[in-house]
């Protein structure tokens, strides 16, 4: 069929098979232009399919010349409906490594639940024998605990309302929104969704199985930004679910023999889930056209590579800040960055978004999450929707 996109506020609930393709394989290319490293050989990525989590994978394969297994949660398409693009880049980036002579295999399924990973250590044992690094790149709205209980996160301030400015995607309109307090019980359920416990679950499964080798390496990402999100992120519902996450990087590597953890802080990048967050995408939207004006830009890719090569691969040590996290936001939070975007949010309005901000790049790289808008693709050709992942099939 012919796919287009079909956009509903930050929603898009489309995605295109060969822009897929493409974007994966320009995130290869990328990897292949730059200076191998010397790092992990046997890599887990859970959370592989979009984002970080695919641009580590490629990375890691590209790079180290690893063997990867990934854990998506991702469907396929049928005979009317387009499968997810996690679900397309996942079959463009078996094709790609499997044909460059990389060991890539998949597991579709709920990353929380006992019975994924339980199949994803025994694919281990079958065929890797152990892992040296496992990532863990997972994000979603809701979680079913080992307890029984589905706990869902709420996007939300804690302690006192927050007012600023916001644009909405469906108009590019300027307006101001204010985000309600969590309540205790929310916050709590946000800590069981995005917090540490998963994580640690998979790590502690992972060593009573032994499928992890010695000195191995775990990594999960979160993100700190500026002051002027600090409320709904930082200090808000999602910033406690991030402090039990760190908190529980250094459970991991205090806890757990011959296992170090880390969690690096990456940019903000243009994702389904940055786009539903109230007041960031304005501020992506500035972002963008400050970090390209100063030649400082990097999308997943760029940064994923500068975290394997530079950081978790570095020989002298893995860098960290004194809270021992990795520190991949670097370029967004220089002085000079914050202080331009500080003085086009004060003066930002309806009638000079065009020029201070770049909302066109905003919606560029969304369509190009779901594999739309990518040069050299042609959107009028029909395409298989139903194309299949290779170790799934």
């Amino acid at each position: 069929m012919i796919v287009e996109p079909k956009v509903r506020g930050f929603i898009c609930t489309t995605a295109h098979p060969e822009g897929c393709k493409q974007a994966v394989k320009a995130q290869i290319d990328y990897i292949n232009e730059m200076p191998k490293s010397e790092g992990p050989k046997k890599v887990l990525v859970i959370g592989a399919s979009m984002g970080y989590g695919l641009a580590s994978r490629i990375a890691v394969t590209y790079s180290c010349n690893a063997d990867t297994i990934g854990v998506i949660f991702d469907k396929p398409g049928k005979e009317k409906r387009t499968g997810t693009a996690g679900w397309y880049n996942t079959v463009a980036f078996e094709e790609f490594a499997t044909k460059d002579g990389h060991y890539a295999k998949t597991i579709n399924g709920d990353a929380f639940s006992d019975d994924i990973k339980k199949e994803t250590i025994e694919l281990i044992k079958k065929d890797l024998g152990k892992v040296d690094m496992v990532i863990y790149s997972v994000a979603a709205p809701r979680r079913k605990a080992p307890d029984g209980v589905t706990y869902r996160s709420v996007l939300k301030t804690t302690g006192s309302e927050y007012t600023n400015k916001t644009i909405d995607l469906a108009t590019n309109e300027i307006s101001e929104v204010t985000i309600e307090p969590a309540n205790e019980e929310e916050v709590n359920a946000t800590v069981k969704v995005m917090g540490g416990e998963d994580w640690r679950l998979w790590i502690d499964a992972m060593k009573q199985a032994d499928v992890l080798a010695d000195n191995a390496v775990t990594v999960a990402y979160s993100y700190i930004g500026p002051v002027l999100t600090h409320p709904i992120y930082f200090d808000g519902s999602i910033g406690r679910a991030k402090q039990d996450l760190y908190k529980t990087a250094d459970e991991i590597d205090a806890q757990v023999k011959g296992v170090s953890a880390y969690v690096s802080v990456n940019k903000a990048v243009v994702t389904q889930s940055s786009a539903a967050i109230p007041i960031v995408p304005l501020y992506l939207s500035i972002l963008l056209k400050v970090m390209k004006e100063k030649n400082l830009h990097e999308e997943c890719i760029e940064q994923m590579y500068r975290l394997v090569h530079d950081r978790l691969c570095n020989p002298s040590g893995v860098p960290v800040d004194d809270k021992r996290l990795i520190r991949m936001d670097d370029y967004e939070m220089k002085p000079e960055v914050q202080q331009a975007v500080e003085k086009v949010w004060n003066e930002i309005s309806q009638d000079n978004l065009a020029e201070v901000a770049d909302i066109d790049e905003f919606w560029k790289e969304f369509y190009e999450i779901f594999g739309f808008k990518i040069d050299g693709v042609d959107y009028d050709a029909d395409c298989d929707i139903q194309v299949q992942i290779p170790s799934l099939s």
